[in-house]
């Protein structure tokens, strides 16, 4: 029985991770959940999973949930109920798994507790490998801790290397959707409805605004480059709108081995919590009795600038993986808000990066400086359109 903690229980990710849960009783046990302030789909989570332990990163939300425990007959996390505890939670004794679905950088200090305490994490906080994967890189080795990837592309990358040796690998593929704007020839009057229309996933605000700009594709450049130490030269992206192959790895032979699978993220979910076994999974299959068309295609990068901006981020190093993403955070809060055009989202994030001298990045402690530094700065950029 593996005991796993779910950060971002109420979100996306984390839902479907505890109907992973449902789906295998004899091989996972819930022992603690995270939300950042939905308390009362976090109770009824409690009332169903009774974890041991529970928190909630808004503090007025925890109050809340902490009279409706009160309030109940639940009482087995009523002293267990902690203010600002996901490092505590990541790093418990008696955890095997934490799944980060937090979203955003701050889900780093929670990765980082997790392999400082020699735990497997089941990244779906893809800015944490983005902002900081080589010292997490160094974590990981020093204490024992490992990293499985949870998001779609970087988890058929990695099901996709049990078919050769790793210096056998030539070059990643990471498809994209190519997201609701793939066939418009101008992105300059889009609207923040049409953005948020995503024609293949249904996902929270923040990650449908990265796929629609793209960005969640130069993120996954830099995700997947430090995930299995590939530079990003050796990295492709290429569009795929049926979202079918969910990523490839050519070896040097010339042999291209790809992860298909229709979409459904209990499927990366369940394959990183059972790891190294699989179990059924009642998912929608592909009907190969039916014709299939698959489709790629090159991205258009004068289009999506945010690709160039990924692998420039990656080739400077440093702190810039950090910087693009945080900017990119402001710009896309802003947008959402109406406060800028689609597009000026691109020009924030350039503009951020452009600004910044020094690049070194030695611990946790600089990235979390140079996230705030670049906030300040995209947020500055904001307030001068």
């Amino acid at each position: 029985m593996r005991k796993i903690v779910v950060l971002g229980s109420t979100g996306s990710i984390g839902c479907n991770a505890l109907d992973v849960v449902d789906k295998n009783p004899d091989k996972l046990q819930v022992v603690g959940l995270a939300a950042h302030k939905n308390y009362e789909q976090l109770f009824q989570q409690i009332r169903k999973y009774k974890p041991a332990y529970v928190t909630l990163t808004d503090n007025n939300a925890l109050q809340s949930l902490k009279s409706a425990i009160n309030e109940s007959s639940i009482t087995i996390v009523e002293d267990t109920v902690f203010a600002n505890a996901i490092e505590q939670l990541s790093s418990l004794d008696s955890i095997d798994i934490v799944l980060n679905a937090i979203v955003g950088v701050a889900g780093l200090k929670a990765t980082a507790a997790a392999l400082r305490s020699g735990k497997v994490v089941a990244l779906a906080n893809k800015e944490s490998m983005v902002a900081a994967g080589p010292i997490l890189n160094k974590m990981a080795r020093e204490h024992h801790g490992s990293i499985i990837p949870v998001d779609s592309e970087h988890s058929a990358i990695f099901q996709c290397f049990a078919a050769g040796k790793f210096e056998q690998v030539k070059q990643l593929i990471l498809t994209s959707s190519g997201g609701p704007f793939l066939k418009r020839e101008s992105l300059d009057d889009v609207t923040v409805e049409e953005a948020l229309k995503h024609p293949n996933w249904v996902m929270g605000s923040k990650i449908t605004i990265d796929s629609a700009t793209m960005m969640n594709k130069a993120l996954e450049i830099i995700e997947a480059s430090y995930l299995f130490n590939i530079p990003g030269d050796r990295i492709k992206v290429v569009v795929h709108p049926q979202s079918i192959v969910h990523s490839l790895v050519e070896f040097i032979d010339g042999s291209v081995i790809a992860q298909l699978s229709r979409p459904d993220m209990r499927l990366p979910i369940q394959y990183a919590l059972l790891y190294p076994d699989r179990a059924p999974l009642e998912v929608t299959n592909i009907d190969w009795a039916k014709a299939l068309t698959l489709e790629f295609q090159p991205p258009d990068m004068n289009k999506f600038r945010s690709l160039k901006l990924g692998y420039r981020a990656l080739a400077e190093g440093g702190i810039m993986p950090a910087v693009m993403n945080a900017a990119n955070e402001i710009a896309v809060k802003a947008f959402l808000e109406h406060k800028i055009k689609f597009t000026q989202i691109y020009d924030i994030v350039e503009r951020t990066m452009d600004r910044v001298a020094d690049k070194e990045a030695v611990d946790l402690d600089s990235i979390y400086r140079a996230n705030l530094r670049a906030c300040e700065l995209a947020e500055d950029l904001v307030a001068d359109i």
